[in-house]
């Protein structure tokens, strides 16, 4: 994508440069950010290319009106409205607030204290723990997959994810706390079966 926003640059003595120089550099750093949320938005990997592509694309577009200190957010809320209108209409799915779609959680990382080198056992049952816990994500309504996904895979503030799909803080606080306990709920539940 790099080499795109470089040949839309081109010439460097064109004042479109600096601008698309400008926001690659300051967009491309959350490309598979955006992406692996608009995975999870439309479950289908060719419809989540497309809308980044065309987040993108919008982002470019108005990137003179953009003057906030973050851009993260900026291209959430760009792709969130992206994958409601354009997406959802074409590829059928429904993406309302009390719609059930997917999420993703689970970074892999090994905690600070762990002294020995995990056994090829224990990764195994790391790996297993991850895709449980994608999948679980997975079930959960739409509005508490998209606050899930939004705070512990992309690290948004509450702020930010407030901003990104225009609802209050307490509301982002509410779902995310709901959404926390329908994991752990439904967790408990996956590991009570046999």
């Amino acid at each position: 994508m790099k080499a795109r926003f470089d040949r839309m640059a081109g010439d460097p003595s064109d004042k479109n440069f600096d601008r698309v120089r400008r926001f690659r550099d300051a967009a491309l750093p959350y490309l598979d950010d955006v992406y692996t949320l608009a995975r999870y938005l439309l479950r289908d990997a060719t419809d989540a290319e497309d809308a980044v592509q065309e987040c993108y694309l919008r982002a470019l577009t108005h990137f003179d009106t953009f003057h906030g200190t973050a851009i993260k957010p900026w291209l959430f809320a760009i792709l969130r409205n992206v994958c409601r209108s354009e997406f959802a209409r074409r590829s059928g799915v429904i993406l309302r607030a009390d719609a059930a779609d997917a999420g993703e959680t689970g970074d892999g990382a090994e905690p600070m204290w762990c002294e020995t080198p995990n056994s090829p056992e224990t990764q195994l049952l790391h790996q297993l723990d991850a895709a449980t816990t994608r999948r679980l994500v997975e079930t959960l309504p739409k509005p508490f997959r998209e606050v899930i996904v939004l705070r512990e895979i992309n690290d948004l503030s509450y702020r930010e994810i407030a901003d990104v799909i225009g609802a209050p803080i307490g509301t982002v606080m509410s779902r995310l706390a709901r959404a926390r306990s329908m994991l752990r709920a439904a967790w408990t539940r996956e590991k009570d079966e046999p």
